[in-house]
């Protein structure tokens, strides 16, 4: 896997569209459910990173962090969206963003091979 493989290129995406988006959100709770939401995406991005650098049992520690952070991220995302932070067509913009990547991540998780 390298840099211009999809799931790097739809993370940046991700990341690109939620950095803005985040600014809109209630500035009582930035330091906390905004910090979160944004904590889960960057790391979801360093994961899939430290996971490009290494191979087997290393690679798949790195994609389960991933994983974990992906699933971390829709729980921050479908909460952003429970308190109207997000408008239904960017909770489902987003949340489109986050199923593709979801299935990239499992796609590179079953060829990587311990």
């Amino acid at each position: 896997m390298g840099e211009e493989t999809p799931i790097f290129t739809r993370t940046f995406d991700m990341l690109s569209w939620l950095l803005p988006v985040t600014n809109n959100f209630p500035r009582a709770h930035r330091h906390t459910a905004t910090k979160r939401l944004l904590d889960a995406a960057f790391d979801l991005r360093e994961h899939l990173e430290a996971a490009n650098h290494r191979l087997g049992k290393a690679r798949l520690e790195y994609l389960d962090a991933a994983d974990q952070d992906l699933d971390n991220l829709r729980l921050y995302i479908r909460l952003a969206a429970q308190w109207d932070w997000l408008t239904e067509g960017q909770y489902l913009h987003v949340a489109a963003m986050i199923a593709e990547i979801g299935r990239l991540l499992s796609g590179w998780k079953k060829v990587t091979h311990p």
